[in-house]
């Protein structure tokens, strides 16, 4: 590793999955105005929109999307422009 190039500032910081409220702890240099507690100690949040707890490739759960459906109501919705 080169010298003087890496942070030496870590600390421990919650991250929190706002899509099913999973908090997880582990060290990092992320600068965050917003505190939260766990296990009666207060570390620094940064929120998360999606993590490994919720991540369909994680969690082997996908999601369906009606293309087929989709794609119809774009054309009715748009037919009434055609000349």
């Amino acid at each position: 590793m080169k010298k003087g190039i890496h942070p030496e500032q870590y600390r421990m910081i919650a991250f929190k999955d706002m899509s099913n409220g999973d908090v997880f702890l582990t060290r990092s240099t992320a600068n965050t105005k917003e505190t939260i507690e766990v296990d009666g100690n207060e570390y620094p949040l940064v929120k998360l929109e999606i993590s490994r707890t919720s991540h369909p490739f994680y969690t082997g759960k996908t999601k369906l999307i009606d293309t087929a459906g989709r794609i119809d109501k774009f054309k009715t919705k748009y037919a009434k422009f055609k000349k």
